[in-house]
């Protein structure tokens, strides 16, 4: 698996000043598995906003004593980054702040416009400056200008939803509220829930809601707006039911943890019926079924309860070494890999072995696992993913941006198992994946091409930087 991450926000509105930094801390701490690259937190003290944002996971950059160092506030925002659009830099840490005519505004963003481009060349024309190579600072111009010709910033934020193409799962505050918005196809995933106290607290996913100590009260539905203040909370749902349900199938298969629940589906759940269901399509004769750390073992488990071969840890992940993908060359990714992971040679030695991943991608971290199992004694290895293959970029926030990486484009299924060293490979079949939501509300484009919105005229990740480093370049 080398699939590039999410992103994770977080917020929370009080009715009392409080330390929200800490409680944004335990939700962005909750939500690391989402964005690795960076992370940052907003404090807003009676309209006085305090931040710290920097490069590093959540307990590298928020010590105690940075911590300590944030005014007790009524509101706070929060965001762990993987970017999909924009460079690793602390410049492109989120959450973005703002200040204009009207007042303040900090906001977090998960997902990928897939019109930003036209967005900003629209903005720069009409004199917007950037500072970042990020996506979300064009969500964040679009609002400030709506905010500045609307009398409140829900109305800005509807305003701009009328011009945002693509998925966003967004938590923003302002002075006196904040906001969690979601896109009209619900791409991302986005809850809400209620702390003892009365605080309400907005989340990418329900499990940073149980850290943060709050009750989960329902997903925000897709297009919904939701404005949180000291009184309460109001919805405004002028953008729902605009477009039919694109949650991001992908959600379900690696991105979110699996003691969350989205859209009223338990990830879970959804996860081990993969595995019953790659079981019943690839039935294998084995001695043992193991899963690759994380987010293989449930899947695994449904594998081996649909088929009846006894359930195994053949793998053990080191904790303390971030994925895989934070390292981008090859050999530094296989390098990681025996780092991260290390076979169980008593239950692989001489054993016919069944191996349960989420995905394969370019090819290189799964002929790393195979061979770390051949290397431990197993007579055979039998490879099943969780998911179909991925054979088309996608352009609403996972990063897969080039049909040239990945494997499946180009090489048969046949041939892919050559390539990787397994004896055999299956796939998730496309037309079984309704099954693990129970629906087809959801989006597969990145396996079958039907995407929801335009595709964006450039296709490349980078594009922002690479205008960046035309014009550094031609400034000297």
């Amino acid at each position: 698996m080398a699939v590039h991450e999410e992103c994770g926000v977080f917020g929370v509105m009080g009715t009392k000043k409080e330390n929200v930094a800490g409680i944004v801390y335990y939700g962005l701490y909750a939500l690391q598995h989402r964005g690795q690259e960076s992370c940052g937190i907003v404090v807003n003290d009676d309209g006085a906003f305090s931040s710290c944002k920097d490069l590093g996971l959540v307990s590298e950059v928020f010590s105690k004593d940075i911590l300590s160092h944030f005014p007790a506030g009524k509101m706070a925002v929060g965001h762990v980054r993987y970017g999909t659009t924009g460079g690793n830099t602390r410049s492109n840490c989120q959450p973005v702040e703002v200040n204009h005519q009207k007042g303040k505004m900090a906001l977090a963003h998960n997902g990928n416009l897939s019109n930003a481009l036209e967005l900003r060349d629209k903005l720069e024309l009409s004199g917007a400056i950037f500072h970042t190579t990020s996506d979300t600072e064009t969500i964040a111009y679009v609002i400030t200008r709506e905010r500045l010709m609307t009398p409140s910033i829900e109305e800005a934020v509807s305003n701009a939803m009328n011009l945002l193409e693509g998925a966003y799962s967004l938590v923003l505050i302002s002075e006196t509220k904040m906001i969690a918005a979601r896109d009209p196809y619900g791409f991302r995933p986005l809850c809400y829930g209620r702390m003892p106290d009365g605080a309400y607290v907005a989340a990418s996913e329900s499990c940073a809601l149980s850290a943060a100590g709050a009750e989960f009260v329902r997903d925000v539905l897709p297009g919904e707006i939701l404005v949180f203040t000291e009184n309460g909370v109001v919805s405004r749902k002028e953008h729902c039911e605009k477009q039919k349900r694109r949650t991001c199938i992908f959600e379900y298969i690696y991105f979110a943890r699996p003691d969350s629940v989205i859209d009223g589906i338990s990830v879970y759940e959804s996860r081990i019926r993969a595995g019953e269901l790659l079981a019943e399509s690839y039935p294998q004769a084995a001695d043992i079924v193991i899963g690759v750390p994380d987010s293989g073992l449930d899947a695994a488990l449904g594998y081996a309860k649909k088929s009846g071969i006894p359930y195994g840890v053949g793998l053990i992940k080191n904790k303390y070494i971030g994925r895989t993908f934070i390292f981008p060359e090859q050999k530094e990714r296989l390098d990681q890999v025996r780092i991260k992971l290390s076979p169980v040679r008593k239950e692989i030695d001489g054993k016919r072995v069944v191996l349960i991943d989420d995905s394969i991608v370019r090819g290189t971290t799964s002929r790393c696992i195979v061979k770390l199992l051949r290397d431990a004694g197993a007579k055979e290895i039998h490879m099943r993913i969780s998911a179909p293959p991925f054979l088309h970029p996608c352009y609403y926030g996972t990063d897969i941006d080039s049909e040239e990486n990945l494997i499946a484009s180009h090489h048969s299924v046949d041939e892919t198992a050559r390539i990787i060293g397994a004896d055999s490979l299956g796939y998730l079949p496309i037309e079984k994946l309704d099954k693990l939501t129970g629906s087809e509300a959801y989006c597969a484009a990145c396996f079958h091409g039907k995407y929801p919105t335009k595709i964006p005229a450039d296709l490349c990740k980078d594009h922002f930087e690479r205008e960046h480093k035309f014009s550094m370049r031609h400034a000297y």
